[in-house]
């Protein structure tokens, strides 16, 4: 018989794995939306670790973020892309990329940033992106793009790299 502390104990000790949500926003020309956090180097779409502590699923989490960072409370489309990256120095992650839809230019002019976490947004070219997003997050947010473009499924990468 299993003892609810050997269940507690077993659970500890899983390996761990982070998760967070993100929410890829366009403009009227197709412009990605990215923003510039002040806590590390690049840019980045807004978005951020789930709460699973909370039970917060990954569009909750990246429509939370999005209030958060930006200021914009939109309901999220269809979900792009899941990516499992991994690298060193850290534990994997699972990333959900979310539909955020085309920004108007009344919602552009009412972005309001985090000042806590962000020092400023820019709308991006696709053929930009890679410069401002390099590695896995450049990879899934042109994944992302092709899935807008050509009306397939979600995308599945592992670190920005279509598998399925």
């Amino acid at each position: 018989m299993t003892t609810t502390q050997d269940f507690a104990a077993y659970i500890a000790g899983l390996p761990r794995v982070l998760a967070g949500a993100a929410a890829l926003f366009r403009d009227a020309g197709g412009r990605v939306l990215l923003v510039e956090p002040n806590y590390r180097d690049g840019w980045a779409l807004p978005g951020g670790t789930i709460e699973s502590d909370d039970g917060e699923t990954p569009r909750q989490g990246a429509r939370r973020e999005t209030l958060e960072e930006i200021g914009l409370d939109r309901a999220l489309g269809r979900l792009l892309a899941v990516d499992w990256a991994h690298g060193a120095g850290r534990p994997p992650l699972v990333a959900y990329l979310y539909d955020g839809g085309v920004l108007t230019e009344d919602e552009l002019k009412a972005i309001r940033l985090q000042e806590e976490e962000l020092l400023s947004w820019r709308l991006v070219d696709r053929e930009d992106l890679t410069a401002h997003l390099p590695g896995a997050l450049g990879r899934r947010v042109l994944a992302a793009l092709d899935v807008l473009a050509d009306g397939s499924g979600t995308a599945e990468l592992e670190n920005g790299h279509r598998v399925a």
